[in-house]
């Protein structure tokens, strides 16, 4: 399995840095595959968030382009997700597995929560 750490409680417009490695079973395979990070919110299905192939090009989702960047470490066997400018639609549990996903690699994911800057509101008599 994966095992994906970083999540936590933001405010909008605040950052994140997830990152991801593969238990011991799955290590000796680590590399040669595309990874990638996947969410899910509740009520909604899993979706595909950014990738990254062994050579290092990576695709992203349209709604994450411009804020996430996907990026990996061979030696470390570990792919990250640096998340700026997080919005509350970003709230998700997070997890990491190959392109396309093998069932069972999911691992429990990590949840990240953003929170929004609030409204004022004023009261007068």
């Amino acid at each position: 399995q994966f095992v994906e750490s970083g999540g936590g409680l933001v405010q909008a417009g605040g950052s994140l840095r997830l990152s991801c490695t593969a238990s011991r079973a799955i290590l000796s395979t680590f590399n040669p595959y595309t990874k990638a990070w996947y969410r899910q919110s509740p009520g909604k299905q899993r979706e595909l968030v950014a990738s990254i192939r062994h050579d290092g090009g990576t695709t992203y989702a349209d709604s994450v382009k411009g804020r996430f960047t996907i990026s990996k470490n061979n030696s470390k066997k570990t792919v990250y997700l640096h998340m700026n400018t997080l919005e509350p639609e970003d709230t998700a549990v997070y997890y990491c597995n190959t392109f396309p996903a093998y069932e069972d690699n999911w691992g429990q994911g990590t949840q990240v929560t953003v929170w929004g800057q609030g409204t004022q509101v004023t009261v007068s008599s």
